[in-house]
């Protein structure tokens, strides 16, 4: 049987072997286009803007007009030099990659926030590998003029707080135009920038600056929420900032005791929900949360770091969303949020990525389907009626 196959498989005409060929490069191109680029379209495309409630005095094209887009993605992690290996960056990149730039072109945001350890290996960094680095967020994560790209400190970027330097922190500063304490205000909307690792409230010269950029804005803003006739001496020559109560957007999750109350099918697994979180390493004090509580009086609090989900309620008022991250390495089913926000409301929905086991089973299944598809092209797949032909007359002969 097999000599016949073989001897088949020579006498096979030039043009049909040509032909086969031509199927099989067409059938692996198809499953790589799909795998690569179609995939991401297929998932993203269902993603919808969350629809926020119309004021009594506002109609909905002026909502329409109002409402600002935004994107909250966390813990993108790009490999370094050290720990990078070629083959995981090549594949994790390209999928954060592609997941952005489809996100871009469908959803077409006003603004993107990154809340932090958008690089891996920042906190060890040589300047040469620190660069290479930025050149590969500047590739991946490009936009349009028309989106604007807002970039958070995490403890990956510039080190925990035992690690962190002033040259850290300023080479992050120069890149990403970030500054701990930075107010960004679109659409009279605050957002309030906090770089978290260093609300270690030890007083070091970057906590020291830190907590004071935080106070005089707190102050700002403050001033800015009383109302026009309320006299105040220390209000009076001071900036006045949209009344809008503040967003605050960082890396480490203000204090809780672990993931336990945390639910969904991106929150940590339950082996991890119930391991206690360790202050100022995987949640900021319970000092420091207070602190920015009573500073700011957010209306809402967007953290990632733990590479998981989470929802919490905040002195029974303030809600804070955990974002999971946004790459492979560090979860199989990454994704972000969509969040469209007035200056007085604000609605949030979550948009999966492809999952990575889902894509390995599709390559998994298209690999199998080509070996049986080659076997049987060149009659080395034994018919099941022959295989039982050939136990009968065993079976027979015994």
């Amino acid at each position: 049987m097999l000599r016949s196959s073989l001897s088949a498989v020579r006498t096979l005409p030039l043009k049909k072997r040509i032909c086969f060929l031509m199927k099989l490069m067409c059938f692996i191109s198809s499953v790589l286009i799909f795998c690569e680029f179609l995939i991401y379209y297929v998932v993203i495309f269902p993603c919808h803007w969350p629809e926020v409630k119309a004021g009594a005095h506002m109609g909905n094209k002026e909502i329409s007009t109002s409402v600002l887009k935004a994107i909250i993605l966390a813990d993108t992690h790009l490999l370094g030099e050290i720990k990078g290996h070629w083959l995981d960056k090549l594949r994790r990149e390209w999928q954060m990659e592609r997941s952005f730039q489809t996100a871009l072109w469908l959803l077409q945001p006003d603004i993107v926030f990154i809340l932090g350890d958008v690089f891996d290996e920042g906190k060890w960094s040589s300047p040469q590998a620190w660069a290479d680095d930025v050149r590969r967020f500047r590739k991946m994560f490009r936009h349009p003029v028309s989106t604007e790209l807002v970039v958070i400190v995490g403890n990956h970027d510039i080190g925990f707080h035992y690690e962190m330097t002033t040259y850290k922190v300023k080479r992050f500063e120069k890149v990403f135009n970030f500054t701990s304490g930075k107010l960004i205000t679109r659409k009279g909307i605050n957002f309030v920038i906090v770089n978290s690792v260093a609300m270690e409230g030890d007083g070091c010269a970057v906590c020291r600056t830190s907590e004071a950029e935080l106070v005089a804005l707190s102050h700002k803003l403050n001033c800015s929420q009383q109302k026009p006739n309320h006299s105040n001496k220390r209000c009076s020559d001071v900036e006045k900032l949209p009344a809008s109560e503040p967003i605050l957007l960082q890396h480490y999750p203000l204090y809780r005791k672990s993931d336990a109350e945390c639910s969904g099918e991106d929150a940590a697994p339950p082996e991890e929900k119930n391991i206690a979180f360790k202050e100022k390493y995987d949640v900021l004090s319970q000092e420091a949360s207070q602190k920015l509580i009573w500073w700011f009086h957010p209306r809402l609090i967007l953290s990632g770091h733990t590479h998981s989900a989470c929802e919490v309620l905040h002195a029974g008022k303030i809600p804070e969303i955990s974002v999971p991250s946004f790459s492979w390495r560090n979860r199989n089913n990454p994704n972000f949020i969509m969040g469209s926000i007035t200056p007085t409301d604000f609605s949030l929905r979550k948009c999966f990525l492809p999952y990575e086991s889902r894509v390995f089973t599709i390559y998994c299944a298209a690999g199998a389907l080509l070996v049986i598809l080659i076997l049987a092209h060149f009659q080395l797949l034994t018919p099941p009626f022959y295989f039982a032909q050939r136990l009968i007359s065993k079976h027979k002969a015994v």
